[in-house]
């Protein structure tokens, strides 16, 4: 029989409050629970807005303590009482003055596993990112869960392949991707980044995106939330381009290991002569 693993992505329209976006997370993880999914990811910075599409110091107050703040406690009770893996995205304040963005992984029994944070941080129109978050400072950590070894990888960073190689290596079956992404900017690196990140390091991307156009700016985001496996090719469909959704998928574990027999990227890696892509 295949080893399946059923693992779900939610993407939502900013509602106006922190309060709605955190009990429409809790009730769309509940959806994907019951309907099998064993790990899901919420989008970028899930409980607020998009709110770098300006530079305002007052959203600095949006940041909470990981693990010790209350949404993460909340989604440690969440998986628990699902028995389901959760990728929560968040706005983390490890001091007052020092800010991440960061995503909290939690294993099927609630219990706190550990966090990434976003490595590269865009300065860019619509996209103030410099503004409020320091460049994670984690690496690329692996989380073993119960559904396997997976990683996260946020938003822009997905445009550094680098990454993406340093989380295959690491052993990730299933690597996370929540972001914010505008239909004017990167719509059309969207069905091209992650199936190439797929392909390239032979396992499963999970790509989120918010919908809607919110308050703050012009950036219209576009959802088209997917799975996308090792040869490329999206499990199912993607979800819409304007609403809410909960994408449900099933991903077949053997097709890795038959995929790295078939291409054996890993076998004929070079790092020996590598050395100059990473010089300062």
């Amino acid at each position: 029989m295949s080893n399946l693993v059923r693992a779900a992505l939610v993407q939502q329209r900013w509602t106006g409050d922190k309060d709605s976006m955190i009990a429409g997370a809790v009730e769309a993880i509940g959806a994907a629970a019951s309907q099998g999914a064993q790990v899901v990811c919420l989008q970028e910075l899930f409980y607020g807005p998009y709110f770098c599409q300006v530079q305002d110091a007052d959203y600095y107050s949006y940041t909470e303590g990981i693990p010790d703040g209350p949404t993460t406690k909340l989604m440690q009770e969440v998986a628990e009482r699902h028995g389901i893996v959760i990728v929560a995205p968040m706005y983390e304040q490890e001091q007052p003055g020092v800010y991440y963005n960061t995503a909290a992984v939690i294993d099927a029994d609630g219990k706190y596993l550990g966090k990434y944070r976003k490595n590269h941080i865009p300065q860019v129109k619509g996209f103030w990112e410099k503004f409020y978050f320091r460049p994670g400072n984690t690496g690329y950590p692996i989380f073993d869960t119960a559904v396997g070894r997976i990683g996260v990888y946020i938003c822009y960073d997905r445009h550094f392949p680098e990454g993406w190689r340093a989380l295959g290596l690491a052993g990730a079956k299933i690597v996370f991707n929540p972001s914010a992404t505008s239909r004017g900017l990167s719509q059309y690196l969207w069905r091209l980044e992650q199936p190439a990140a797929a392909v390239a390091n032979e396992y499963y991307v999970g790509a989120i995106n918010r919908v809607g156009i919110e308050p703050l700016g012009e950036n219209d985001f576009y959802g088209q939330t997917y799975f996308v496996d090792p040869r490329g090719e999206l499990v199912g469909d993607a979800a819409s381009d304007e609403k809410d959704e909960v994408v449900v998928r099933d991903l077949d574990m053997d097709r890795l290991a038959e995929v790295r027999d078939l291409w054996a990227f890993y076998r004929d890696r070079r790092p020996d002569s590598y050395d100059s892509i990473v010089a300062p």
